[in-house]
């Protein structure tokens, strides 16, 4: 009798991701990460479709702190010489990017509710709330099982999610440069800074089997 492989049944070995790809995120990551941390106080020049969210206190505090907390730890955990050498602290950080991560997801799905640019902004990012909750849950229950191999695919599902923050901060200043419409791109953005990111963590993933 066959048993159907479950999400975490043990795969082949992944390739090593390229060392200038690593360090390329961790620098991007870094630099949104600390910046984001301006929502924690009084933060100026906040663009308009987030200062207009229903939900924004204090919802968007919230959020900052969990995705930006994560977005900063993420790229850091697939170092393999720091796995190795650090491996007490790699687990750690690994504990506070799913909390930031569970944190980020819940509140980011009650802000994309409260979107003030319509259905398609919170079903854009909702989705990515959503598909961010799941990858990281998934990441986690791999890890506390022992199926390593496993975890990091998932893992690697989720910092691709996680990413969002960063490739949302391309394409907003983009949109303002090529005089888009303001709600229409940013409707648009709610699910190009994250699909494309998935996409790319799965041809990844699929080209390392």
């Amino acid at each position: 009798m066959k048993h159907h492989a479950g999400p975490c049944a043990a795969p082949r070995p992944l390739r090593a991701i390229p060392t200038w790809t690593l360090v390329l995120t961790a620098i991007l990551s870094s630099g949104v990460a600390l910046v984001s941390y301006r929502y924690l106080g009084d933060a100026q020049e906040i663009p308009s479709q987030i200062a207009e969210n229903a939900f924004f206190t204090p919802w968007l505090a919230v959020h900052a702190a969990g995705a930006a907390t994560a977005l900063l730890l993420g790229p850091f955990q697939f170092f393999p010489a720091l796995r190795m050498r650090y491996g007490r602290w790699h687990r750690w950080a690994g504990r506070v990017y799913v909390l930031g991560c569970m944190v980020g997801a819940l509140s980011g799905g009650l802000l994309a509710i409260g979107a003030s640019t319509g259905i398609v902004t919170t079903a854009g990012f909702g989705t990515l709330a959503a598909a961010w909750l799941v990858t990281t849950t998934l990441a986690w229950r791999c890890a506390v099982r022992g199926r390593i191999a496993q975890h990091k695919r998932w893992m690697i599902r989720s910092f691709s999610l996680t990413l969002a923050a960063v490739t949302l901060r391309l394409y907003l200043p983009l949109a303002d440069v090529l005089a888009l419409p303001e709600v229409g791109s940013y409707q648009a953005i709610s699910f190009l800074c994250w699909v494309p990111n998935l996409l790319c963590a799965e041809r990844y993933l699929h080209r390392s089997t």
